[in-house]
Formats: structure tokens, C-alpha cells, sequence
């Protein structure tokens, strides 16, 4: 079975190792490298984002830690049961997830937060290892592209499983997937997502995985 996680200098997407190596030129106190899956080791829910952000998960190393998208989605986690400790942005800050695994479609900062199509089919061999060896209950797609990358990990159609923000489909393996809209600054500035509207999925989600 192919790693859960890319090696720390993957070469196998041109661009991303390209922006990696200036990115360690401009910021060489930043983690730098493709950002691994982190949570529980028995998950029972896996999270699926789109990539690291240049100044959080690039910088921190852990998925979500450091910027604004991490503020919310950690948050919510601890007040539904999914995470303990307390979120302060750093990997060493004690919070732990509980029955969570984080894993990014794609594990390398991509510039302007825009990985391409080629780039994500690349690296779905690490979220399909994943999923392969977590074979979790429960899905929450952070986005639409999440959304369809992990359909197409799964082998399923994306036609039968529209996106939409608050969705819940069945899979055919009998796994649950829940959909939301990313927690990114951009989108609750724009109203696009807001807390009460990302609390209400992360709600179902947990109540889900916690009853299970």
C-alpha cells in the first residue's frame, strides 16, 4: 500500500516543489513540506481540506494551525466533543482530536491557495492510502473540490453525490458524508459560511460519530 503521507522533499508535483524551494529561501524558519494527516490514530471520521495555507499549515506544519480557517474549525471541534485542549496555533499547543483524522487533498502549499487538477490526481494516492488504512465511518468535505477529490478517491460518481453546503449523502460503502463550505476567512468575510451555519454540520457530524 503506497505511505498515508507524502516524503518531506516529494518531488512529484514540478510546481508545488518549485514553490516549496522558495518558500524555504523566503522563509526558512517555516515547516516547508508536504503537511502529513494529523488527529486520532483510530479515527472514525476523516476531515478532508483542499491544501495548507502558505502562513498556517505551511509555516506550523500541522493541518489547519495558524490561520483563520483553524480558529473556526478547531473551535467547533472542542464544542461538539471532537477535540480536547485548547487550539492556540501552534502543533504544540496539547489539543488532541478525538475519533478525528485531518487529512488535505492536497498535502503541499500551492500558490495563490489554487492547486491544479493535474496536482490534486497526483496526490490522491495519499488520501486514498488513508482512507484505505482508517477505513473511517464518517466523512466532512471542507469545500467542493474536497468534496470531489474524495468522491473520485472512493471510486464513486459525482453526480450521484451533489455538492452543497449542510448536505448528507450515503456512500455506497455505507459511509456517511457530510458537506460544508471551507471555513476560510474569505468565506465567512463574504457571508458565504457562517459560525452558525458551520456549527450546524460539524454538529451532525460529531453527533454521528459520537452515537456510533
Amino acid at each position: 500500500m503506497p505511505p498515508t503521507n507524502p516524503p518531506h522533499d516529494c518531488p512529484l508535483c514540478p510546481r508545488l516543489a518549485s514553490f516549496r524551494a522558495d518558500n524555504r529561501r523566503l522563509f526558512p524558519e517555516f515547516f516547508n513540506a508536504p503537511v502529513p494527516n494529523w488527529g486520532d490514530a483510530a479515527p472514525r471520521l476523516i476531515i478532508v481540506g483542499l491544501a495548507p495555507g502558505l502562513r498556517g499549515a505551511n509555516r506550523t506544519g500541522r493541518p489547519f494551525t495558524g490561520d483563520y480557517a483553524g480558529d473556526l474549525l478547531y473551535a467547533t471541534l472542542e464544542k461538539f466533543g471532537l477535540a480536547t485542549g485548547h487550539y492556540d496555533e501552534r502543533p504544540d499547543d496539547g489539543l488532541a482530536l478525538n475519533k478525528v483524522l485531518i487529512a488535505n487533498a492536497v498535502r503541499c502549499v500551492p500558490p495563490q491557495n489554487k492547486p491544479t487538477g493535474p496536482e490534486i490526481a497526483t496526490c490522491r494516492q495519499f488520501l486514498s492510502a488513508t482512507i484505505e488504512t482508517h477505513r473511517p465511518e464518517f466523512f466532512l468535505v471542507l469545500g467542493r473540490i474536497a468534496h470531489d477529490s474524495l468522491l473520485t478517491t472512493l471510486g464513486e460518481k459525482r453526480s450521484k453525490y451533489p455538492f452543497g453546503h449542510g448536505a448528507e449523502h450515503e456512500l455506497s460503502s455505507g459511509a456517511r458524508l457530510f458537506d460544508s463550505y471551507h471555513c476560510s476567512r474569505y468565506n465567512t468575510n463574504t457571508g458565504v459560511l457562517t459560525e452558525a451555519m458551520f456549527e450546524d454540520v460539524v454538529g451532525r457530524a460529531a453527533r454521528a460519530v459520537l452515537a456510533a
